[in-house]
């Protein structure tokens, strides 16, 4: 009797439970499953008004709803002609959160830089930087500079500090990418900073019998040296990005959220080109993503166009 009196009770419990859920909605059931950090930006994408007016910047991207961003090298040096802890605050007054630094790996020479163009779009775009760029101070770089930088990125109180680019065209050239990934990471972990690594296309070209994206993950400690996939560069450098997680689960805490014209491959607007960005944040647990920011390089009107990728980006992942 007891066991049939306590039947009862747990079918009845069910029962209410069962009259219950249906009365969640969609969107709370979706917030059960998933859910991920807020949208973020590089702020590459926004060009010189980043050393034109850096706060009014700022506060029109906090405005649109950016809540999280990740600095770029400028003309001004790494962190727009700032102390570290000075830019540190005014993103946070604008009410946003500074998270991760781009900065370079090594100097390049113009031969090396050109050697990263695929076709004439990406040949106009980097003369194009290199142009805006001749007559800006020397900046840091993580060969001759990785201490002073990891320095710098525990003072702007960053979770990351990522390399930007370095030469990868000769497998000697890759050597010494692990060499100073490594001396970066181990920097940075004792900052309580971590390091992580930016793509562009030429990481996934065969060097001497390697691709510089496998020896490089293959020969950097897991935890040491993280990735940033660039999901569009990696794109039009015809990977998958739901396999490169599965082939280096957990090592891709950042994402450069990047859509690319179908026609010309060339950035735009996220939501404007061919890429499924559904399907990839579906796979964000497997990949180990923390953070995302959106990037265009060269975008054309950066105001207009990152609102129309915040907008597009957040229909997506409701």
């Amino acid at each position: 009797m007891a066991t049939r009196r306590k039947f009862l009770q747990q079918s009845g419990a069910f029962a209410l439970g069962s009259l219950l859920i249906p009365k969640l909605s969609k969107s709370a059931l979706f917030s059960l499953r998933k859910s991920y950090p807020p949208i973020g930006l590089q702020l590459y994408t926004m060009g010189n008004l980043m050393t034109t007016d850096t706060k009014g910047t700022l506060q029109k991207l906090a405005a649109i709803g950016y809540k999280e961003v990740e600095s770029a090298g400028s003309q001004k040096g790494n962190f727009y002609g700032f102390r570290p802890k000075e830019f540190a605050t005014m993103v946070k007054d604008a009410g946003m959160h500074w998270r991760s630094a781009h900065v370079g790996g090594a100097p390049f020479t113009t031969s090396q830089i050109m050697k990263m163009a695929k076709n004439a779009e990406d040949s106009a775009r980097i003369k194009s930087y290199l142009e805006k760029m001749k007559n800006a101070p020397k900046p840091l770089n993580l060969t001759d500079n990785y201490q002073q930088l990891a320095d710098d990125a525990a003072e702007g109180g960053l979770n990351y500090l990522v390399c930007s680019s370095i030469p990868v065209s000769t497998l000697d050239e890759i050597k010494t990418a692990v060499e100073v990934f490594t001396k970066s990471g181990e920097a940075c972990k004792k900052n309580g900073v971590q390091f992580a690594y930016h793509n562009h296309v030429t990481e996934f070209d065969e060097v001497e019998g390697h691709r510089p994206f496998d020896y490089i993950l293959n020969h950097t400690g897991k935890d040491l040296v993280k990735m940033e996939l660039d999901l569009g560069w990696a794109t039009k450098a015809k990977q998958d990005p739901v396999e490169l997680f599965k082939l280096h689960p957990g090592r891709f805490p950042l994402w450069h959220v990047k859509d690319l014209d179908k026609t010309t491959m060339e950035p735009t607007e996220v939501g404007s080109g061919f890429i499924d960005f559904k399907r990839i944040f579906d796979n964000a647990q497997q990949s180990g993503m923390k953070y995302f920011f959106v990037e265009q390089d060269g975008a054309p009107k950066p105001f207009e166009d990152v609102t129309k990728s915040y907008d597009d980006l957040k229909k997506m992942l409701v």
